[in-house]
């Protein structure tokens, strides 16, 4: 007979043996769970219209997570990027930004280009409590605690350029964007802005995503009398357009552009450089700045991807976009998000556009201002810059939020609850 301090002892034992083994278990699911790669999801048109702007941001998306792994990873783990194309269409980027967050479990996104195709994943975003790393300027009239915008405010370059044009261009100024909510609220902006400096709009037209047809606004264009073309154009419409534009003997000396959505990259893109050369943009980044930063990063990205790459402002914001939220996960060993959004108010990083930082109110970033004009070269010669990185002000001149959101919603009603004019629209 087993007296009960014995048979107590032995309970005990076997309680403790259960408890090593369930231990031991847990503690190898846990080192295994640790030495499985970081998913990183990468959301752009590698087809389509936007195609031509978005597929060197995957690379230089890319770079930035190959870097990072040659250098041991992050947490002693892996980056995997997991990439997903938006087919430069909206319902495409819901679809696969719903993919990426439920079905590939990744830690964070970095994707979109157009407004319309951010708007329509934002939700997405926000639902799940996902991460998403926006690299594009944009019209502002935003903020969300689930996406950083690395990409510029209107503050920080549609305003200036402005401002640098009715000074140095000419005060008579022709809207011309494509058919989506970036360029019309662009315009809204601009047109206010005009009003306060004693600058004219003497046209504005819109032409949809894709679209050649710019023969008619290129009359309008000419008979408008203008001083200068404001070009909110995206995507490869921005070939035919310029094209157009030269062949109606419009040159950069007689109606200079300036163009807030044409970089580097879409400058490769084109067929023939010739029509561009004299004409402009507003960046925060232009591959012509001279530091030891830029240098770097150029030299890398060209020993990747190529001698005769060139690279544009959205290329460089994802790139350090990377680096930045790496630099969080680093610091607070942990890809969860609500730790990493909190750490990422207090961080910096020195970009090869200079030091940029997330500012903590609206998870906007500061960052500078410059002026290129295009060279024979496929580049652009700096002509101006801001003499330091500049607050972000997703909402300019003051604006209400509730403002925008009326301004918002009468152009997601009168395009069928869309972000993007329907075509039918331009239909005779």
């Amino acid at each position: 007979m087993i007296e009960k301090s014995n048979l107590s002892h032995t309970l005990w034992l076997r309680a403790l043996l259960a408890l090593s083994i369930l231990f031991g278990a847990w503690l190898s699911g846990c080192q295994k769970a640790d030495n499985e790669p970081i998913k990183i999801g990468i959301l752009h048109s590698l087809t389509g219209t936007m195609a031509i702007s978005e597929k060197p941001v995957v690379d230089a998306t890319l770079l930035a997570i190959e870097e990072i792994n040659a250098r041991g990873g992050l947490l002693g783990r892996q980056l995997v990027p997991v990439i997903a194309d938006g087919k430069s269409d909206d319902a495409t980027f819901a679809a696969e930004a719903k993919r990426l967050i439920t079905d590939e479990k990744v830690a964070v996104v970095f994707g979109c280009w157009t407004s319309s195709s951010r708007k329509t994943v934002k939700p997405i975003f926000e639902k799940n409590n996902s991460l998403l790393f926006y690299p594009v300027q944009y019209e502002g009239f935003e903020q969300s605690p689930n996406i950083i915008y690395t990409g510029s405010t209107p503050n920080q370059q549609i305003i200036p350029a402005i401002s640098w044009v009715g000074e140095h261009l000419g005060k008579r100024l022709y809207l011309i964007g494509s058919d989506y909510v970036y360029p019309h609220i662009a315009n809204r902006i601009i047109t206010m802005q005009a009003s306060m400096l004693g600058l004219e709009i003497v046209g504005e037209s819109y032409l949809p995503l894709g679209s050649g047809k710019v023969d008619n606004i290129i009359a309008d264009i000419k008979a408008s009398q203008a001083d200068v073309i404001i070009n909110t154009i995206n995507g490869d419409t921005n070939i035919s357009f310029f094209h157009a534009l030269a062949k109606a003997g419009m040159s950069a000396a007689k109606m200079p552009v300036m163009s807030f959505s044409l970089g580097e990259s879409e400058l490769a893109a084109m067929p023939d450089n010739r029509d561009m050369v004299g004409h402009y943009a507003a960046w925060s980044y232009f591959q012509a700045i001279k530091s030891p930063q830029n240098r770097r990063f150029i030299q890398a990205f060209k020993n990747r991807f190529g001698q005769h790459t060139s690279i544009s402002d959205p290329m460089e914001a994802a790139y350090f976009g990377v680096h930045l939220w790496a630099q969080t996960v680093h610091a607070n060993a942990s890809t969860n998000i609500d730790t990493v959004l909190k750490a990422l108010e207090i961080q910096t990083i020195d970009a090869p556009e200079g030091i940029v930082a997330i500012d903590p109110d609206s998870h906007h970033t500061w960052r500078p201002m410059r002026i290129g004009q295009i060279n024979a070269q496929q580049g652009f010669d700096i002509v101006w810059s801001s003499e330091h990185a500049i607050h972000p002000e997703p909402y300019p001149f003051h604006i209400l939020p509730s403002d925008a959101r009326i301004m918002l919603k009468k152009l997601y009603d009168r395009w069928g609850h869309a972000w993007t004019a329907p075509v039918s629209q331009h239909m005779p």
